[in-house]
């Protein structure tokens, strides 16, 4: 590293490369101004010789030409300009013009490195080739690939979209411990840490949920938290052990009430992320302006080849479920309760084909330990998944107020728990005693950010659309 090196403690703007465009794109091939402008940003390639030398510099808001030319800029100067390399950080300061070439440009009149590249760039007009390296070195991923300044503009419009959609309903947005005395509040396997001071197991909360059914309890009657959640998990495409979901809860309302209300905000966001509705999923069309359809687990397992189970479930023959299963291809433990195993199949026949949106409601009540149970089919809750092509975007649930059912649900977690199930639910006497308190019936949902971005920005992968995905050390 060379010593010799000045890093400047600031350098004054007068513009974004942005506004610069904006104000100047229209001038004609081969027009200049006086105006005399301090930039300052990235140079992402630097060519010409002799007495005339270009770079071109981008910032956040976009890129424009330099152009050095040794009468205007000097000798002293124009070496200067000419030590810039590729990568490097540096100010520039000279009047806009448009070159006869027709290229939006400023006439330097001096250049200032502000912060040297030390290692070579990758190749900034092919970017870079190894997926892995992008993820890992993302900073170099924005800077050269449009896709990933694509998600991160995408998210940011996301999440305003969000929070405008939510407040204009009155929504309250709340934080939540992320470090929780117990794992609950979905059926997950959590992250477990150790609390020195208070000598004390915690876990990284596998979802905000009973804590935003306190507030519910306390008197807040909206209630919504953009929150990170941690499941200690496989890493596929779809699923990261650190992710972003939306979850709210609205008092004094059911599912349906809140499947309406899901429906109108996957609108708001894709509006606001894409400008429209339309997007590719599985080789079709998805058009959000059209009304999400309605279908049971029954209804989607038959219409996408498998058998009809509806009988076969109400007369309760689950030997009958469990050879379906296996036929299936669903891995079936012995110790899994015959709805964990209808719901294995429905996710093994039906999931991945559902494209178009569609709520699928009504869950097995033994996968499903926190909604209300179902008002006509015995052995289910009011659970409601939102699918969207091929994957599940939000889970939605008439939420269970009644705590003497919740104590059940959670002994019956514990039992799947004690049978090597991993992903049970682990009970909350703090919760459960809250709730002995009352809670207002309400209808709740877990929105999963980065899964809607992935789609609507019609991306391969969830790691393209998380800034930094967990990744296995590379050494």
């Amino acid at each position: 590293m060379n010593d010799d090196i000045t890093y400047p403690y600031k350098y004054e703007r007068t513009s974004d490369i942005g506004d610069l465009r904006a104000r100047f794109d229209s001038l004609e091939p081969g027009e200049e101004t006086s105006e005399k402008v301090r930039v300052a940003g990235r140079a992402m390639t630097v060519r010409g010789q002799g007495k005339a030398v270009f770079a071109d510099l981008r910032d956040s808001t976009g890129r424009i030409q330099l152009f050095a030319r040794q009468n205007v800029i000097g000798d002293e100067g124009m070496e200067s300009f000419k030590a810039i390399g590729v990568g490097d950080i540096v100010g520039a300061e000279g009047e806009v013009m448009m070159t006869r070439r027709g290229e939006l440009s400023i006439n330097v009149r001096s250049v200032t490195l502000l912060a040297p590249a030390l290692r070579p760039m990758p190749d900034t007009f092919h970017g870079i080739a190894n997926v892995e390296t992008r993820y890992r070195q993302r900073y170099l991923d924005l800077l050269l690939t449009e896709d990933a300044r694509r998600a991160l503009d995408g998210r940011a419009k996301a999440n305003a979209a969000i929070r405008s959609f939510l407040e204009a309903r009155d929504f309250v947005e709340v934080e939540t411990p992320l470090l929780q005395p117990v794992a609950s509040g979905a059926t997950a396997r959590p992250f477990k840490t150790r609390h020195n001071a208070l000598d004390i197991d915690l876990y990284l909360r596998v979802a905000p949920e009973l804590y935003l059914k306190r507030l519910l309890i306390g008197g807040l009657d909206r209630v919504y938290e953009l929150n990170r959640s941690f499941r200690n998990e496989g890493v596929s495409s779809k699923a990261n052990p650190e992710f972003t979901m939306l979850e709210a809860y609205e008092a004094y309302v059911d599912y349906d009430d809140t499947m309406a209300l899901v429906e109108e905000l996957v609108r708001a966001i894709a509006l606001a992320v894409n400008g429209g509705y339309e997007f590719t999923a599985g080789g079709q069309t998805i058009d959000l302006a059209e009304p999400f359809r309605r279908m049971t687990m029954f209804e989607a397992i038959t219409a996408n080849g498998g058998p009809d189970l509806v009988d076969v479930w109400k007369a309760g023959d689950y030997d009958t479920i469990a050879k379906e299963a296996d036929r299936a291809g669903v891995h079936v433990d012995p110790k899994w309760p015959p709805g964990k195993v209808l719901a294995g199949i429905y996710e093994s026949i039906a999931e991945r084909k559902l494209l178009e949106p569609t709520f699928v409601v009504g869950y097995p009540k033994d996968v499903s330990p926190l909604a209300k149970d179902h008002r006509s089919t015995d052995g289910f809750t009011e659970q409601t998944d939102l699918i969207i092509g091929g994957v599940e975007i939000a889970p939605i649930y008439s939420e269970l107020n009644d705590p003497a059912e919740q104590r059940r649900r959670f002994e019956e977690q514990a039992k799947q728990r004690s049978s090597g199930d991993e992903e049970a639910m682990i009970a909350d006497e703090d919760f459960l005693e809250a709730l002995s308190y009352g809670m207002p019936p309400a209808g709740g949902y877990g929105l999963g950010v980065d899964r809607l971005l992935m789609l609507l920005l019609e991306l391969p992968s969830l790691r393209e659309v998380i800034l930094f995905p967990t990744l296995k050390p590379d050494h």
